[in-house]
């Protein structure tokens, strides 16, 4: 996919429980918006609180940028439905997770 030639911009819109950010993925084609939900506890068991909550959102998206369109990722989504639709998300996390 042209996932690795994305730009993707994370912005915290709200914390507390879930955590919001809105999302722009841009390539030559244009740009998509979207808005993710993120339990606090997610963010943990993704990074152990060694990354920002950001960074996890934003290797959420590298992952499915490897896997889908940028036009296919849901608008709006919690980050804990990425591993019901790729059930090896968890698995594979830290490798994006390295990159971003």
């Amino acid at each position: 996919m042209a996932g690795n030639d994305a730009i993707i911009e994370v912005r915290q819109t709200a914390g507390g429980e879930p955590l919001k950010f809105a999302v722009t993925v841009r390539d030559a084609a244009g740009e998509t918006q979207h808005v993710v939900t993120m339990a606090p506890a997610t963010w943990q068991e993704l990074t152990a609180g060694a990354q920002t909550p950001a960074a996890c959102v934003e290797a959420g998206f590298r992952f499915l940028l490897d896997r889908e369109a940028k036009e296919h990722i849901l608008a709006r989504f919690d980050m804990d439905v990425i591993g019901h639709y790729y059930p090896e998300f968890r698995a594979r996390f830290a490798d994006y997770l390295k990159g971003a």
